[in-house]
């Protein structure tokens, strides 16, 4: 059996738990076992490093400092925002002997900064991917538009995942599942990210224009990768409806979802039912 860090960050345990439990299942579906980290804590995502600099190093500084005290040398973290800002608070602190030694005291502990973060396309790409075909009993059929958003990427000179404009990673696993994938410029647009309750008229807007360029090319569903472009979405529908002037009912999957059920998961496994826009997977 595979083991490695597990890293699930604050939506994982309350509005995206559907996303956690499929990683999960499918984890199991592939003898993969999940380590968690004690003790770990909310990483700052997505107001830290805006209000505190500070405080947006310690947070993600400490989840490190955890998961190095216990022993690991990698973690998964789902969560494109959690992913995002533990690797740019890693980078930041190798660069700055004197910032990480500042940041370290403030934790009270030692950040070493050696750990590999691994988001959920990389951990699929290593434990995952080559295991595929042997595992699927239903290929995912399906027309989709595989949507990254603009923090599973960028910045590309620190995450250096994938192309920052036009990735494939998705892509590529969706095909593996039998899946046809659309090529359409809307990869990596934002979807309102943390605006969805302050401001929900702009993410209806933002998300409203993915939504509609998914369906002009006849997409089936949308994948995707990260809790809070899920949520928008998927919970927005109703500010995008109005923006579009029509009635959407284009689902939005997570890939763990969309691949556990090719590999014969259920529903119920995956949490497919959780989600407000009614999937179809007949």
């Amino acid at each position: 059996m595979i083991e490695t860090g597990f890293y699930p960050g604050c939506s994982l345990q309350g509005t995206s738990s559907e996303y956690a439990q499929s990683t999960l299942a499918l984890a199991r579906v592939f003898d993969i076992r999940f380590v968690d980290i004690p003790d770990w804590n909310c990483c700052g995502a997505t107001a830290a490093h805006n209000c505190n600099h500070e405080l947006a190093l310690a947070l993600p500084a400490r989840i490190l400092a955890l998961a190095e005290k216990q022993g690991l040398t990698e973690i998964v973290v789902p969560c494109a925002a959690c992913y995002n800002r533990l690797n740019v608070a890693q980078h930041e602190l190798n660069n700055n002997k004197e910032l990480k030694e500042q940041v370290s005291e403030i934790i009270s502990m030692p950040v070493s900064g050696n750990i590999l973060i691994l988001n959920i396309m990389q951990f699929i790409e290593k434990y995952i991917a080559k295991k595929i075909s042997e595992k699927i009993v239903k290929p995912f059929s399906k027309k989709v538009a595989c949507y990254y958003g603009c923090l599973l990427v960028r910045p590309g000179n620190i995450l250096k995942f994938d192309s920052v404009e036009n990735p494939q990673s998705m892509d590529k696993l969706m095909q593996e599942i039998g899946s046809q994938t659309i090529d359409w410029p809307f990869k990596t647009e934002c979807c309102g990210a943390g605006l969805s309750v302050s401001r929900t008229d702009l993410v209806g807007k933002l998300s409203g224009k993915i939504i509609g360029e998914a369906l002009d090319r006849n997409a089936e569903a949308i994948i995707v990768a990260c809790p809070m472009c899920h949520s928008n979405l998927d919970m927005r529908r109703p500010a995008i409806n109005r923006f579009l002037g029509l009635k959407t009912t284009i689902p939005v999957i997570y890939i763990t979802q969309a691949i556990g059920m090719a590999c014969g998961l259920s529903e119920a496994e995956t949490g497919i039912r959780k989600h407000l826009v009614k999937v179809n997977i007949n």
